[in-house]
């Protein structure tokens, strides 16, 4: 009986250690942040173990003096470096190509993140100039999506944030944003 429980517990630590490393695989190979419905999808595991599996993953990134860690950005989580090494990292991503957010795409992007969904013409009464050109440059490189027609004369597009933009901005979630009125907007 005591020979056929401790056999039981090693299987079950072996499946632990190896469903734990499939997670970090995962992980790692993500361009997007894994959210643990995708992981679900992927590995067929319960959520509640997956949920553990990842604590525990963060936990023995945070405990390691291993250079990455854990993020949990846009609604998933993601591999990443400790931002102690960011300075190296620059170095070799230096060359990589960057979009150039303008000052023209922050403004416009932060009227959609605080109005969503919003449409063209709400966003230039906002703004109080044109803005299809800076919409079409931020709807090019995925940091809006098109998420429905809005049901009034002429049914115009409606603009919703996307996970990319939360990525570029570092945010978990769309609450994350500071308050308008920690800002000094009312």
């Amino acid at each position: 009986m005591y020979e056929r429980r401790c056999f039981k517990f090693k299987e079950e630590l072996n499946n632990y250690s190896k469903w734990k490393n499939i997670i970090e695989c995962l992980l790692l190979v993500s361009d997007n942040p894994l959210t643990v419905k995708k992981i679900k999808e992927i590995t067929g595991l319960e959520k509640k173990i997956i949920n553990f599996l990842i604590k525990k993953l963060i936990s023995d990134y945070q405990d390691s003096a291993r250079p990455f860690k854990i993020y949990e950005i846009a609604g998933g989580y993601k591999l990443g470096t400790k931002p102690r090494y960011s300075l190296w990292v620059k170095k070799i991503s230096e060359n990589r190509k960057k979009y150039h957010i303008s000052k023209a795409a922050i403004e416009t992007l932060a009227i959609i993140a605080y109005n969503q969904p919003i449409t063209r013409l709400e966003i230039e009464k906002i703004r109080g100039v044109n803005c299809s050109g800076v919409l079409f440059n931020i709807l090019k490189h995925k940091f809006i999506k098109i998420s429905g027609r809005k049901k009034v004369p002429g049914n115009p597009l409606i603009y919703k944030v996307t996970d990319t933009f939360l990525i570029h901005f570092g945010l978990k979630k769309l609450s994350d944003l500071p308050k308008l009125t920690e800002i000094g907007i009312s």
